[in-house]
């Protein structure tokens, strides 16, 4: 299960570089329900997420680099590329913020993933964070390969 909040960001903290960054491509094999195919650095998964928008089923299975790029040929819609920061924020929580590249520059979106569904629904966003876009599915990924 998957348990999210998602914000639009205009301006990210300006010591981006200290943090750990992720270079990613993903891409749709299917919107509805969403099957999609990421590439993390040097890590492949193929990726299932059910209905919902803020809670949602979410499985993942290990791809190997080949079966990736067998699959990134299928795909429909636009492939995603973005830069991943891992922003700790206390107590227990990281940022995930995804600043896109191509098409979909400059887009940035934070998400922060919860245990439960009241800790998501308690949360309170830090001050750079804009807009909650949590239940608004156009910020999505998989409806952001389509437009």
């Amino acid at each position: 299960m998957e348990i999210e909040r998602k914000y639009l960001i205009k301006t990210p903290p300006a010591d981006l570089e200290q943090y750990t960054c992720h270079e990613i491509e993903q891409g749709y094999l299917n919107t509805d329900p969403v099957v999609r195919i990421r590439r993390s650095d040097d890590s492949y998964t193929l990726t299932y997420k059910g209905s919902g928008l803020m809670v949602r089923e979410e499985y993942n299975l290990p791809l190997n680099r080949e079966a990736f790029l067998h699959l990134k040929e299928k795909i429909d819609g636009r492939l995603i590329q973005k830069r991943r920061y891992l922003i700790p924020l206390a107590p227990k929580y990281t940022i995930e913020l995804d600043v896109f590249e191509g098409e979909l520059a400059p887009l940035m979106l934070a998400e922060v993933e919860f245990d439960t569904k009241e800790e998501a629904d308690g949360f309170m966003p830090p001050a750079w964070f804009g807009e909650d876009v949590t239940f608004c599915g156009e910020y999505h990924n998989n409806r952001l390969s389509q437009r």
